[in-house]
């Protein structure tokens, strides 16, 4: 089945990153044409861009201003902006129970996570409200729909995501793209270098399988694949306003050893 998406502009935020690059990589083997968003990792988004024929463009996405400019940075590059894809997030790796966590922490994680998504939607809306067409792809995670003990902050700021956020922006759309459309990925335990030092640790792949009917974890291609699906309006064109889950099956997270 075609996509749909040569010659499309396409920004991917967190594009240098594990699920990042393979975004970038599946909607550039399409013939899109590719903005490489990155905040720090200039020589992985340069080599990236240059590899996909694309174009790197920096930003820090909890700043406004930043973030107001990297749409008209994308169009001017690229030509023509067709799609978003929020990707970029961070998560925060010690492990700290809500009790114990410092505001600051909670702050920190809520602005990267969530602040960061709503000022990219935001921007990118004001360019569709001129073109009347768009689409937008929000990355969330499993820990927005199920929790994650000891990272109550990540988990809040995903499952805002992946609901009331997704659910209003859906609609909002639609009112300055009649066919625009919204989706949200949520990925599980998936091999990146966010997730790789627990997944290394003894044991962890054993344990966090258990309550998977496919017993691995996933790849980065695995959400590449579906993240595109969902941002070609030739196989997606009628979805919108929905949660797709790329986690093996995955129904909660393990409790108890």
């Amino acid at each position: 089945m075609q996509t749909g998406l040569r010659d499309k502009g396409v920004l991917v935020t967190g594009g240098a990153g594990g699920i990042g690059s393979a975004l970038v990589r599946t909607f550039a083997s399409e013939g899109a044409k590719v903005a490489i968003h990155y905040r720090s990792s200039a020589e992985r988004a340069e080599m990236l861009a240059k590899e996909t024929g694309g174009v790197a463009l920096r930003a820090d996405l909890t700043v406004e201003s930043d973030v107001d400019a990297l749409v008209p940075a994308a169009v001017a590059n690229l030509g023509r902006l067709d799609v978003l894809i929020a990707n970029a997030g961070a998560w925060p790796s010690q492990d700290q129970p809500v009790w114990d966590m410092p505001l600051e922490r909670w702050r920190r994680t809520i602005a990267a996570n969530l602040d960061s998504v709503f000022l990219s939607c935001r921007a990118f809306l004001r360019h569709v409200s001129q073109t009347q067409t768009g689409n937008i792809v929000i990355i969330s995670s499993t820990a927005g729909l199920i929790g994650e003990a000891g990272h109550a902050d990540y988990a809040a700021a995903k499952g805002a995501l992946a609901s009331g956020f997704l659910k209003s922006l859906k609609n909002e759309i639609a009112r300055v793209a009649p066919r625009g459309r919204a989706n949200v990925v949520c990925p599980g335990w998936t091999e990146t270098e966010m997730a790789r030092d627990a997944l290394q640790q003894e044991g962890f792949v054993e344990r966090i399988t258990r309550t998977m009917p496919l017993r691995k974890v996933g790849r980065a291609e695995d959400v590449a694949r579906v993240v595109l699906a969902l941002g070609s309006d030739e196989i997606s064109g009628h979805v919108t306003g929905e949660v797709i889950t790329v986690a093996g099956g995955m129904e909660g997270r393990v409790l108890h050893d």
